[in-house]
């Protein structure tokens, strides 16, 4: 072979080896897709090589990866509101490309009027069929649909300052704190927000799922979260917080955020109230085949979403990405901006598992986005799926979730180990910064004022002076009252608590008191979760007949202002033995012992006519024991340092309360059996609102004077209270058996909201029923048995009664959220409205903050 033909043919060859490998080399390109005005990170852009379907989605922190054999020369970006763009890339070559999206105002506009322009119609909407089948595929969608699966967990909460002023932060009483401010990170929400952590919590948990008998089980490995000292708790943040970051299930019809239901955008009935429209088809890198899929609420006021989402056309139907916005309209307080993503990975039966969720919410006062507020963020993310590997049923048992976590927190290291994503710098921090703020005074000085406002109590030493609310009253036996009074803090004992107060009333010139001792049987205060404790109590003093202390203070100033004729009192001297064991699984038993002497004061007396003649009854005795059983599955709260703040849920609360008098024992004069049922439900009802509903029944055994029965709660104040009948005289009605229901229903401006005037005012409706049957058996009735202490009676005229056959009822309709505060009341008695010096309607109060 001659030179000429050898360089020839080797030429030849190389030109096909290059060829081929300019042919055939693999093209990726990888980048972020941001906003140009500012600079953050979006999510779901839709990434294609131009005149294709075959592309990528970009992730939660607006990252995208895509690949290809074949030969292209252009990437494609398109999102909803922003203006698509190509850039160029190069054949056969790794490449990093980031790109900014500009929006395009004028496209925005369009999908906002477009709507009344084109009526939108479920009907032969191919983009409702697709949802439809997103529906009818729900169930296999989910981890239920397996016989067990199993995951890795790692939930990270993170809480700080939005937009925090300069001029704020030199003011000089906050000076001290300026080291907070440096080096502040940017919000992921719009508008490049400054942002100031100032709390942060992760936890790693293993979970476990099986479907027969169904049980979820999460074994917390290991907590970590920043300290902010005795005064504030961090399990009761951690509760509250999570409570309004619950974990959301796509494919549940409703989604729990905020204290608030909202509908999902994949519910059964989510057509009636969402607009779907289909905008694009991809096909990912990996041959996935994907829809995208815009929808917004029908109803802007409504409590719904607007966003996208990502369905699969691989026979599953399933989301493998979604956003999920809440509409800037829907009724909802302190809330700016609420944003939701989750993203799905491929398992290796085709089915798609929550790999991570985002939520972030910016919140405030004012809604505008350059005014101050706070902002969270809670990441959970999830790896390492096993499916259907059976593991022994030891492993479900005990409570839904086992805290694992050692006394010894984990070392920096395992968590840079185990985390699913690294922290921020602005994010790792924050526990050094707050472990900072701890040791400053001017800082406990703060928070011992924020602690008073809450609880009332202010720390001086080792004794908490208070309640503030108790100092100052006045009633028409005691005219003006004063009370001063304080409890023993941590700093005196952590087991032993002494508690008490002094009373002292102008008018009727008595002292009243109270004193007790308590000892903890843990390594934790008497209030503290779980509780188990013993406490030994006397009381001497003045109270309203049937109104216990747990329904209404009588110590506060502003109950003080009474509608009609309140001055029937009785002076009491209670002395108490209590013991209360509380479990980890929420369910507690109390059990004591009680001597109580009562003396009618004011205008009450105890008499009975007997044969024409009336005999007065000085006083009664009672000796009895007593117990109480409460059980509250799944039950939040927010633990402060002498009180606890309930987060209503949807579980029930059961609570049973039993005691029995015992005659001839420590001066009791009668014996009696007495036990109430008590049944506490909210009931979720999702566009609707919800329903919290109380059922109560009760019994008394024996034959016992009215004053030892059941003696319903009555109002008389101008404050709503849920607990009493708020148009029912004290002492109104008495009963030795009854049954109670009572409904407080919000619709959260499900009417206002399409009513324009109160749409704007963001106002909501409020609507109440109480029932009450009941009645006394003859030997209790004195009526019926002149032994009994007769019924008080003004100017000859009874005040007090037995329910005669017919329950007594009230309703209410009312407007909830005025001023974000506050409900006002119409209430209406429906029943037994003939009775002397009583309100047959009325307005009532009541003041609560409400997301």
């Amino acid at each position: 072979m001659g030179i000429k033909t050898f360089a020839y043919k080797a030429g030849l060859t190389l030109g096909l080896i290059l060829a081929c490998t300019f042919l055939f080399a693999q093209t990726t390109i990888t980048g972020t897709v941001t906003d140009a005005a500012t600079k953050q990170p979006l999510k779901s852009v839709t990434v294609v090589f131009k005149g294709t379907r075959k592309g990528a989605i970009t992730d939660n922190s607006g990252n995208y990866k895509i690949s290809t054999d074949g030969s292209y020369t252009e990437l494609q970006f398109s999102f909803i509101g922003y203006n698509s763009i190509s850039k160029p890339i190069e054949n056969g070559k790794t490449q990093v490309l980031d790109v900014q999206l500009e929006a395009n105002l004028d496209t925005t506009n369009k999908v906002l009027v477009k709507p009344h322009k084109v009526k939108y119609r479920n009907k032969d909407n191919p983009a409702v069929e697709l949802i439809r089948l997103v529906i009818d595929n729900k169930d296999k969608n989910q981890a239920k649909s397996y016989d067990f699966v199993e995951y890795e967990e790692y939930d990270k909460l993170l809480f700080s300052l939005s937009n925090v002023s300069e001029k704020l932060m030199k003011n000089k009483l906050l000076k001290k704190f300026s080291f907070l401010v440096d080096k502040r990170d940017t919000s992921k929400l719009a508008e490049g927000r400054s942002i100031l952590p100032i709390y942060i919590e992760e936890k790693l948990g293993k979970t476990y799922y099986r479907k027969s008998p169904s049980k979820k089980k999460t074994y917390v490995l290991a907590e970590k979260k920043v300290d902010f000292g005795e005064y504030i708790d961090e399990g009761g943040i951690s509760s509250f917080l999570n409570y309004l970051y619950q974990d959301i299930n796509i494919y549940d019809n409703n989604i729990m955020l905020l204290n608030t239901q909202f509908l999902s955008p994949i519910a059964n009935d989510g057509p009636a109230f969402y607009k779907y429209l289909i905008m694009d088809t991809i096909t990912t890198e990996t041959g996935e085949r994907l829809i995208k899929l815009n929808y917004t609420p029908r109803n802007p006021s409504d409590l719904l979403f607007r966003g996208t989402m990502f369905i699969t056309l691989d026979g599953n139907y399933g989301v493998q990405k979604i956003s999920l916005t809440l509409s800037k309209y829907a009724n909802v307080n302190w809330v700016k901006e609420m944003h939701i993503f989750q993203d799905f990975s491929k398992s290796s039966d085709g089915r798609y598992h929550i790999a991570k969720t985002e939520m972030n919410a910016d919140f405030g006062l004012n809604k505008s986005k350059n005014a101050g507020g706070v902002y969270g963020e809670r990441t959970v993310s999830y790896k390492d799926y096993t499916i259907n590997k059976q593991e022994p049923d030891s492993i479900f048992n005990g409570l839904a979730i086992e805290n694992k976590v050692a006394d010894v927190p984990m070392p920096d290291s395992f968590w840079a180990a185990r985390r699913h994503d690294t922290l921020a710098a602005s994010e790792a921090r924050v526990y050094t910064n707050i472990d900072s703020l701890t040791n400053m005074r001017s800082y406990k000085n703060i928070v011992k004022g924020g602690n008073f406002i809450m609880s009332g109590y202010v720390k001086t030493g080792p004794i908490d002076i208070g309640p503030a609310a108790a100092f100052y009253a006045f009633n028409k036996i005691e005219g003006l009252r004063l009370r001063f009074g304080g409890r023993t803090n941590k700093s005196f004992s952590k087991k032993w608590v002494i508690d008490g107060y002094g009373a002292y009333g102008f008018r009727d010139k008595e002292w009243k008191y109270y004193g007790s001792v308590s000892y903890s049987f843990t390594d934790k205060t008497i209030w503290e979760f779980p509780k188990k404790f013993i406490k030994v109590s006397y009381q001497r003093d003045i109270k309203i007949p049937g109104i216990d202390l747990a329904f209404l203070v009588e110590d506060n100033p502003f109950l003080s202002f009474k509608r009609g004729s309140v001055n029937k009192y009785l002076f009491n001297d209670i002395f108490r033995i209590d013991y209360m064991n509380e479990f980890e699984n929420h369910f507690w038993f109390k059990a004591g012992y009680k001597y109580w002497k009562q003396v009618p004061i004011g205008d009450l007396t105890y008499f009975k006519v007997q044969n024409g003649n009336t005999f007065d009854v000085k006083s009664l005795t009672t000796s009895e024991i007593n117990s109480e059983v409460r059980w509250a599955p799944n039950e939040r709260f927010y633990q402060g340092t002498v009180y606890r703040t309930p987060i209503i849920t949807k579980y029930p609360i059961f609570t049973v309360r039993m005691s029995a008098g015992f005659k001839g024992f420590l001066g009791g004069e009668y014996s009696y059996q007495n036990v109430v049922l008590n049944i506490n439900k909210r009931l979720m009802l999702s566009k609707f609102g919800y329903t919290d509903m109380t059922v109560e029944g009760g019994n008394t055994f024996g034959t016992v004077p009215y004053p030892l029965l059941s003696i319903h709660r009555g109002n008389q104040t101008y404050a709503l209270q849920l607990d009493s009948y708020n148009l029912m005289n004290f002492m109104e009605f008495v009963s030795d058996h009854y049954a109670s229901i009572s409904l407080d229903h919000k619709l959260n401006g499900f009417i206002f909201n399409k009513i324009p005037l109160l749409k704007k005012l963001k106002w909501r409706e409020a609507l109440s029923f109480k029932a009450l049957v009941g009645g006394l058996r003859k030997e209790n009735d004195p009526a019926y048995n002149k032994e009994q202490i007769a019924f008080p009676v003004t100017d000859g005229v009874p005040t007090t009664y037995s329910l005669d056959g017919k329950p007594y009822m009230e309703f209410s309709a009312g407007i909830a959220n005025i001023f974000k505060i506050l409900r006002v009341d119409y209430i209406k008695r429906l029943t037994y409205t003939d009775h002397p010096d009583i309100a047959k309607w009325g307005i009532r109060f009541r003041f609560k903050f409400d997301f």
